[in-house]
């Protein structure tokens, strides 16, 4: 499932409206870890590039997730929740391209 997730997720753009949450919201639960454990930064943004987020703006952290501010390979604005111990995606909003 998190396979398929990463092969459709940078193409759900196309067939959804902007701002549309999907696998949860941003408020999730991604691990119980300390953040001792978590990837770096760094290591986050390699997942969200190679997930299909190209452009990273900002990363943040959010309750136990890391919160990543980035663009699209066709320029639209994502807000996209990862498992800051997998790197999977767990959520992801589309918005206006830039």
């Amino acid at each position: 499932m998190r396979r398929l997730l990463r092969l459709v997720l940078p193409f759900v753009h196309l067939v959804l409206p902007g701002g549309t949450v999907l696998a949860g919201e941003h408020d999730a639960e991604c691990t119980r870890e300390p953040q001792a454990h978590w990837m770096s930064r760094e290591a986050i943004s390699r997942k969200a590039i190679a997930a299909g987020y190209p452009d990273i703006r900002h990363i943040d952290i959010i309750g136990s997730c890391y919160e990543i501010d980035a663009l699209t390979a066709r320029r639209l604005q994502a807000d996209v929740t990862m498992d800051p111990m997998t790197g999977d995606v767990v959520a992801a909003s589309m918005g206006k391209s830039q």
